[in-house]
């Protein structure tokens, strides 16, 4: 049986085609995914969210539990309401699941992906050996995310709408900065999310989610479907679980370096040994990385096509394969996410048995709605 979100009616409503999700009924678009797309690029869109998977931590141990648990380090967040991305790794250094972790009144709040929920419930569970710690699944929670140039002006003109005190909440979410929260009652509004764009995500009880749905696409806001999401936040150069890396994967072959806290060197979190042979294999050129490739001519880069690498000196020195890849509805081309050797500097993708050339840049094509790659 699939699990659906308190928006399921809803959806129906705003003419969703539905789709399975990892267990979940959700909608893959309302219509026209390009429309969609340009949507958030230009204006505002809300994306019902709900399926993730929201987990607060609390007790006296906490935070020594989460330094222990994550590659980042939660000390760096030294004030409510702050929030950090970080992998959750496996012991020989893989990736079991990415995440954002907010602090919170209460401890922390964090929020993981919805097809990685039982291995992830199961390990936090594992890890909470020898610390004093509350580790507890809040399936009675909504996510709204809100996303768009327009988003946060549309949000903070129907708050009265749903009952909230306006003024002074509408004050402090246009306050927040990015990667910022606070905690609005029995709302948490933050400036996270998955599209390159500004935006909001709105954590609140499940059952007043349809409220602020409603109140959304009266105030000009459309819906969005996950299809959009996809192509949104690969334009952002942002990985997706299960395509651009899982445990079988190091962070550092997936450009998440920026979310390891080596220092203080001897907070042992999970996976650091491993990590620190990975590191010495990468610099040594026999770990493979994480590149943006685009493709300019016809033609669309899919997950699971080939690629032919060189060398700086145009020698062959592997293969490579795209981890995932669209047509880009904003740049009007083709780019992707590939894995490929270190020291690859060009490379030709496997296009229905020709090889193409295709154009290496770092991983990010679109921010606020601009190109952002030369």
């Amino acid at each position: 049986m699939t699990n659906r979100t308190s928006l399921y009616q809803n959806h129906l409503d705003a003419g969703a085609k539905m789709v399975d999700f990892s267990g979940w009924e959700m909608p893959i678009n309302y219509g026209s995914q390009i429309e969609e797309h340009t949507q958030v690029r230009t204006a505002a869109g809300v994306f019902d969210v709900s399926h993730m998977t929201v987990v607060d931590v609390s007790g006296v141990d906490a935070e020594a539990y989460l330094q222990r648990l994550l590659a980042n380090d939660v000390a760096r967040l030294d004030e409510i309401g702050r929030a950090l991305y970080s992998g959750m790794l496996n012991d020989d250094g893989g990736v079991i699941d990415d995440l954002i972790v907010y602090r919170m009144t209460f401890g922390y709040r964090l929020v993981v992906n919805c097809a990685t929920r039982v291995k992830d419930l199961r390990w936090m569970a594992l890890q909470t050996t020898g610390y004093a710690v509350s580790v507890e699944e809040r399936p009675g929670l909504g996510i709204l995310a809100i996303h768009g140039p327009e988003s946060i002006e549309r949000v903070c003109a129907i708050l009265s709408d749903c009952g909230r005190e306006s003024e002074s909440e509408a004050a402090a979410i246009r306050a927040l900065g990015n990667f910022r929260g606070v905690e609005l009652g029995d709302w948490f509004v933050a400036r996270t999310g998955y599209t390159g764009e500004k935006g909001l995500e709105v954590i609140l009880p499940a059952e007043q989610s349809p409220q602020l749905w409603e109140a959304l696409l009266s105030g000009g806001v459309k819906p969005i479907g996950l299809g959009a999401r996809d192509t949104l936040r690969l334009e952002a150069g942002m990985n997706l679980y299960g395509h651009d890396m899982d445990e079988t994967v190091s962070p550092l072959s997936a450009n998440m370096g920026f979310s390891i806290a080596w220092e203080p060197s001897k907070r042992d979190f999970v996976g650091r040994a491993a990590l620190i042979a990975q590191r010495a294999e990468l610099e040594a050129g026999r770990l493979p990385i994480l590149t943006g490739i685009v493709l300019e001519e016809r033609g669309v880069l899919r997950e699971g096509q080939t690629l032919t690498c060189r060398d700086a000196d145009g020698n062959e020195i592997g293969q490579g394969v795209v981890t995932s890849g669209t047509f880009s509805p904003t740049l009007k081309h083709s780019i992707a996410l590939a894995r490929v050797p270190t020291f690859t500097a060009s490379c030709d993708v496997d296009l229905r048995g020709k090889a193409t050339a295709v154009r290496m840049v770092k991983p990010n094509f679109v921010r606020f709605g601009k190109k952002v790659f030369e």
